[in-house]
């Protein structure tokens, strides 16, 4: 039977590719999207299909529907947009998980939580698991994204033990692929983007500081899956890739296959940026038989295809 699915921040990288998936799969899927981050042109392939519904909504502002399921993704996820305004970051994750938690407690819809590996902070373990309680700075420059998501789990797991409401919780760990933001400040489109442009690719301490990279087919994957998984099992649950790369290196690998001639240069870590972050995936295995399938080198050369699609100046036009 089709199901109708709402999707917050559904024009948004991880959420248009969810959104076509669902529409794939035969489902019929709502987005609502602010366009803060999110962009019509992600999700534009999709507006002929009967069964997509485009709707431009804040959810920092209550909205009434009814669906079986939603995917909260609506929260900005790149230090350069969720600190722009700080304030609404946190109300987004806040306010905004209180009126979808709201709405699926109202029509009994089960609710995918989109978390982050953000809660983790800098971690003072390695890799993290799904019971590390992390290491966050609740007065840094990264806490009104940090602490909103924390502060957004922590309203799920209320939400199901003070009225039963259906959760899921998914820690998301670094993610790329077509479709990110060429604007959002994260190392993949940064670099990809200065390399095409033949500028410097700037790198931010000696580069030795390492991530785990997701692609994007793979994260999807996970999220429908857990979002299908058993009702009892609520996470939290980390999806992401536990194959670490050093940032120095993802440079070399974008610099080769692009044919750059740009030159790495080196400036100050920011503050409370963390070291690590690679995921423990042993529970999604377990619980999901779940793990990622696309190679970093893969899934780098897909992406730098799609950024070469692009009119980068026209979207630096248009964000600055």
């Amino acid at each position: 039977m089709r199901k109708k699915i709402l999707i917050t921040g559904g024009a948004g990288f991880l959420g248009s590719h969810l959104a076509e998936r669902l529409l794939n799969e035969g489902q019929e899927v709502i987005v609502l999207d602010n366009y803060f981050t999110g962009q019509k042109r992600n999700i534009i392939h999709l507006m002929d299909n009967p069964y997509f519904e485009l709707i431009r909504h804040d959810i920092t502002m209550p909205y009434f529907i009814e669906v079986d399921e939603i995917y909260n993704l609506a929260c900005p996820a790149s230090p350069i947009h969720y600190q722009y305004n700080a304030i609404k970051t946190v109300k987004t994750s806040v306010m905004g998980s209180i009126n979808m938690l709201g709405l699926a407690k109202r029509i009994k819809a089960k609710i995918l939580q989109a978390s982050t590996s953000e809660v983790y902070g800098d971690p003072e373990i390695h890799p993290q698991t799904e019971d590390y309680w992390g290491h966050v700075n609740p007065i840094g420059e990264r806490a009104c994204y940090d602490e909103g998501k924390r502060a957004a789990e922590t309203l799920f797991v209320n939400y199901h033990r003070q009225n039963n409401v259906n959760i899921k919780i998914m820690r998301i760990f670094n993610t790329y692929g077509p479709r990110m933001h060429p604007n959002d400040g994260r190392v993949v489109s940064n670099f990809i983007v200065q390399a095409l442009k033949g500028e410097n690719i700037t790198i931010y301490g000696d580069g030795s500081q390492s991530r785990s990279f997701c692609f994007v087919d793979d994260l999807i994957e996970g999220m429908i899956r857990f979002m299908d998984s058993r009702d009892d099992f609520m996470g939290p649950v980390n999806i992401g890739n536990p194959r670490e790369f050093t940032i120095r290196k993802l440079a070399e690998l974008v610099i080769e296959y692009i044919g750059s001639d740009s030159k790495i240069i080196h400036k100050p870590l920011p503050t409370d940026d963390p070291k690590q972050r690679q995921p423990d995936i042993s529970l999604a295995q377990k619980e999901l038989g779940w793990e990622p399938k696309v190679k970093l080198e893969e899934g780098l050369k897909k992406t730098i295809d799609y950024f070469k699609t692009i009119d980068l100046d026209e979207i630096y036009r248009i964000v600055n």
